[in-house]
């Protein structure tokens, strides 16, 4: 373990500090409104204690395994219905705009579309790099441990063949996971190019991930109130927050959806 280890820092520093480089920490929202913060975490844990508590009072065995599973499907998800979702709330947005803000907001919706491309590039990449490391590890193990007898540059080599073709794929990785909090929270920086497109596509996301939960999972625990209330109760409150959003954008900083 000598050699990963010795290996794997400077590995994740390395991708660490490309990541934070492509997709800065502090783009998540153009104007900070400390009270629109405060609502938005009230509103999350709010959701998530009435959510638990309907486990608690409704649940049956098998949904805590259930809400869970649903959980870590979302956070999977979130990446790429974003990739399928921001180019349409863009593409919108650039359309309702006026002739003045389109100048300013097409090569700011460019370099959006550049950070997707990066993120989604290296997240591609990871599988193909898989692959081929394990493809060289399968080729290389027979040639150099096949032999009759193993002598001692043998076994040093060991550690060295096993670990060195899976590197190009660990440092991707590496650099995936420690891009994919910026990127989504930022929504690829596209608060650069609109202040509101963050908050409307965090609106038109809960929408869309309420509309596959319906598709793919049971309805939540409880009586049909209670359920009707869970399904919709996620989306209303954030859409209700999202444009409560916007209209302090408007009434404090003068930015409308058209400008």
């Amino acid at each position: 373990m000598t050699l990963p280890l010795l290996v794997s820092y400077p590995l994740a520093r390395s991708a660490r500090t490309r990541a934070r480089r492509i997709f800065a920490a502090g783009h998540h929202r153009q104007i900070e409104d400390p009270e629109v913060v405060r609502i938005q975490k009230a509103r999350a844990w709010t959701a998530a204690v009435i959510s638990c508590l309907i486990l608690l009072v409704y649940g049956k065995p098998g949904d805590m395994a259930q809400a869970r599973e649903e959980y870590w499907a979302r956070l999977m998800a979130t990446p790429w219905l974003l990739l399928l979702t921001a180019p349409v709330v863009g593409w919108l947005l650039f359309r309702w705009a006026s002739p003045n803000a389109r100048r300013v907001m097409r090569p700011r919706l460019r370099a959006s579309g550049r950070l997707a491309l990066w993120y989604f590039g290296a997240l591609s990449l990871v599988p193909v790099l898989a692959a081929l490391a394990a493809w060289s590890t399968a080729h290389l193990m027979p040639a150099v441990f096949g032999k009759s007898s193993v002598d001692v540059t043998t076994i040093l080599l060991m550690p060295v063949i096993t670990f060195v073709p899976w590197i190009p794929m660990i440092w991707v990785l590496l650099f995936v996971v420690f891009a994919s909090g910026p990127a989504v929270r930022s929504a690829f920086n596209t608060a650069e190019a609109h202040p509101a497109l963050p908050a409307l596509l965090t609106g038109a996301l809960v929408w869309e991930f309420m509309v596959i939960s319906v598709a793919t999972a049971d309805l939540p625990p409880g009586p049909p109130l209670i359920q009707i209330g869970s399904l919709l109760g996620g989306p209303v409150s954030v859409t209700a927050v999202v444009w409560w959003e916007i209209h302090r954008m408007r009434i404090r900083h003068g930015v409308t959806l058209r400008g």
